[in-house]
């Protein structure tokens, strides 16, 4: 692709003999040699075959030593590219062999010269280029007259134009000939880098300087360079003249990669990857690292750059230390990120997590099975070890390691081994691996357990007892003192209230204020609210993906609702998710929990499990009931204000207040709501400019 001229320029400096780089015309490549030696360039790339050294049988071409110049290939009077050419310096090697006849008789036999002798010489000469992501060889042939042919002897030269590369990048050239007669020659060279663009550090605050004149205009890009899939930007601007432009800490990953260009037909888009050392990047790329459950059993690891990471399963007994690892015997797993993978298992278990270790140490760790098969269990996991002759053995995986059943230990496993096997063997535990060599069970406790309890419970029965006895005797002061805690109860599950989970797209500064209102306004329901609006700094240390996911979790947990509110960029979001996949990551705004949570919330939806756990709202005035997209209706939809009674009745639950109080606490919010929201539907004039994308909302000079 072109580069116009001045780029070139900037990044090679202003030296007068910089800018004296020789010019060539047109797009065919070719080859020229020394006086004296005549040469010819084989049409097309040819295929980089070095093969095996072989010996020569006589005098032999070969290549000495490789130069490199850098030149210009331009295509148009401004449009150039930069060009490496290459010059490859040949000398003759080996000597004639002395046929064994002359040996015996001497040369008197013969006195005429050997034919042979008086050759000229000619070599296939091969260069191979390798400037990522190119890569390219080019085959030369070299004929020297035999005048010039003296053993030992440098004939030439042979100089070929030549291997176009981008600035900044390393290439790497060798030289051979075939048949090969010695090792190949290889180069190594560093183009020149644009020095107007760079990235300063000053502690926590990290800044990308773009050093232009004040009238150049050129354009701007930061993306994830990954392995897999095409490079997505995620943040852009067309600029003009000198830049600080301030970036995220939280965004600061390894694969993260600035992109520049001219704002010009053809021009060409350098980069540059300034943090794949960082140490605190590696450590920003392990916190964005997500874990997802793909039921029935798949599973994958999404995170924003390439990994070095092991996976394996491990065993979380509720309260009782880390979590076990089952290797042996299942095996450890290579981690491609943002790939589907599968376990090796029969069935999910609350208490089998997912282990994710780089380097030997464990960076990441999530029970997947939490949020569909519940809290964790009091479940005993057998291992079982299949012999020859049918021969097993069983053992109970506890915090000491694997205890063997029929053991004498001092364990709880070694304790109710002979009921553990009777409970496999009647088929009352639940098997979740099985292969040849071996197989896991999960054995429920809860009986065993309840066992251990029953002398507990006759003594709190013994006690009730003795309770009721002292109300008979003491009733008229007993009721008073009931009546009493009865209040203190109620005032106490009141001040606690229902979590609720408020997630919604931030259009504008006057719909956050709106949605603010509302949530300072459920709190004095009483409801237990959460909102990123409160939680910047959460945000910004966890980033928007992990604190929805630690959110929604505890809402589900404490049986609250996760509250969907609806608002045109909300509902262009769920759009864009449900015809496109989704938008490229990072897309919006840093502190968008509601973009972010797309990609957890939409499975519940498609799923069947947001009934129950989701219900959605719009304000009046603001959106359209019509534009709710269909997929979100299968949860109850309120208008606000208009209807808040039944709104705060389905965030309170069975449990909420009587209907009358209802009704006063739906006005309450009402008149919270009612000025911020008034706010909102006045004819625009001041409204904010709209979310940002990238590093920032705007540009920062």
């Amino acid at each position: 692709m072109p580069m116009p001229w001045f780029l070139l320029s900037l990044a090679l400096g202003r030296s007068p003999v910089v800018l004296s780089l020789e010019r060539l015309e047109g797009l065919q490549d070719a080859a020229r040699c020394s006086p004296g030696l005549s040469c010819h360039l084989w049409d097309g790339d040819v295929v980089c075959l070095p093969g095996s050294i072989v010996s020569a049988p006589g005098p032999v071409l070969v290549p000495t030593s490789l130069q490199t110049e850098l030149v210009r290939r331009c295509y148009q009077e401004t449009d150039c590219d930069l060009c490496v050419r290459v010059a490859v310096h040949l000398a003759v090697h080996g000597h004639w062999e002395k046929p064994e006849d002359e040996e015996k008789l001497g040369r008197a036999a013969d006195p005429e010269p050997e034919e042979p002798r008086n050759a000229s010489l000619q070599a296939q000469v091969v260069l191979s280029f390798q400037a990522y992501p190119t890569a390219r060889c080019v085959l030369l042939e070299v004929q020297v007259p035999a005048a010039l042919v003296q053993p030992g002897q440098s004939v030439g030269s042979v100089v070929f134009d030549c291997f176009e590369a981008a600035l900044g990048t390393e290439v790497q050239i060798w030289s051979y000939t075939q048949p090969r007669y010695q090792k190949e020659l290889n180069l190594t060279r560093q183009l020149p880098a644009l020095p107007w663009l760079s990235v300063t550090a000053d502690g926590d605050n990290v800044h990308l300087v773009l050093d232009v004149s004040e009238e150049q205009s050129f354009g701007l890009s930061l993306y994830w360079n990954q392995v897999q899939g095409p490079v997505k930007p995620w943040w852009h601007r067309n600029l003009t003249g000198p830049q600080t432009i301030p970036l995220n800490q939280t965004d600061i990953v390894p694969c993260l990669c600035v992109q520049a260009w001219p704002l010009e037909p053809d021009s060409v888009r350098t980069s540059i990857c300034p943090f794949t050392e960082d140490p605190r990047a590696h450590r920003n790329l392990w916190r964005a690292a997500r874990l997802q459950l793909l039921p029935p059993r798949g599973w994958r690891l999404d995170a924003p750059c390439s990994l070095h990471a092991q996976a394996t399963l491990c065993w979380q007994a509720p309260g009782r230390g880390p979590c076990q690892p089952l290797v042996p015997p299942l095996p450890r797993e290579n981690v491609t990120v943002n790939m589907a993978l599968e376990f090796p298992l029969l069935k999910g278990h609350p208490n089998l997590c997912v282990q994710v270790s780089s380097w030997e140490k464990l960076q990441l760790q999530e029970c997947l099975w939490a949020d569909s098969l519940g809290p964790l269990k009091d479940d005993m996991l057998l291992v079982e070890a299949r012999g020859p002759q049918d021969n097993r053995s069983f053992c109970a995986l506890e915090p000491s390691g694997c205890t063997p059943l029929l053991s004498r230990a001092s364990t709880r496993a070694a304790r109710l081994g002979e009921q553990l096997l009777q409970d496999l063997h009647s088929g009352q535990c639940l098997q979740l691996w099985d292969d040849d060599l071996g197989a896991l069970w999960a054995c429920p406790m809860d009986k065993y357990i309840h066992q251990r309890w029953v002398l507990v419970w006759l003594a709190c029965l013994l006690f009730a007892a003795a309770l009721f006895l002292l109300f008979l005797l003491k009733k008229d002061h007993v009721k008073g003192w009931l009546r009493l805690l009865k209040e203190d109860i109620r005032a106490g599950a009141a001040a606690r209230g229902r979590a609720a989970l408020l997630l919604y797209s931030a259009d504008d500064a006057g719909f956050e204020r709106l949605v603010g209102a509302l949530a300072s306004a459920l709190c004095q329901v009483p409801l237990r609210v959460a909102v990123d609006l409160w939680s910047r700094r959460e945000l910004s240390a966890q980033g928007p993906l992990a604190w929805f996911h630690a959110q929604r979790r505890r809402t589900v947990q404490e049986g609250g609702l996760v509250v969907l509110i609806f608002s045109p960029g909300a509902v262009a979001l769920c759009r864009e998710w449900l015809q496109d996949a989704g938008p490229a990551p990072g897309a919006h705004g840093p502190h968008d929990a509601f973009a972010a949570s797309l990609s957890c919330v939409l499975p519940d939806f498609l799923q069947g499990r947001a009934p129950g756990r989701y219900v959605g709202a719009y304000f009046d005035g603001l959106l359209h009931a019509d534009a709710v997209p269909a997929l979100f209706r299968a949860v109850p939809v309120f208008p606000l204000p208009s209807q808040l009674p039944a709104f705060l009745g389905s965030l309170q639950g069975p449990r909420g207040p009587r209907p009358g109080r209802l009704g006063e606490r739906a006005e309450q919010v009402a008149r919270a709501l009612q000025p911020a929201l008034d706010s909102c539907l006045r004819p625009p004039g001041t409204a904010g400019m709209g979310r940002g994308m990238g590093p920032e909302a705007g540009d920062r000079t």
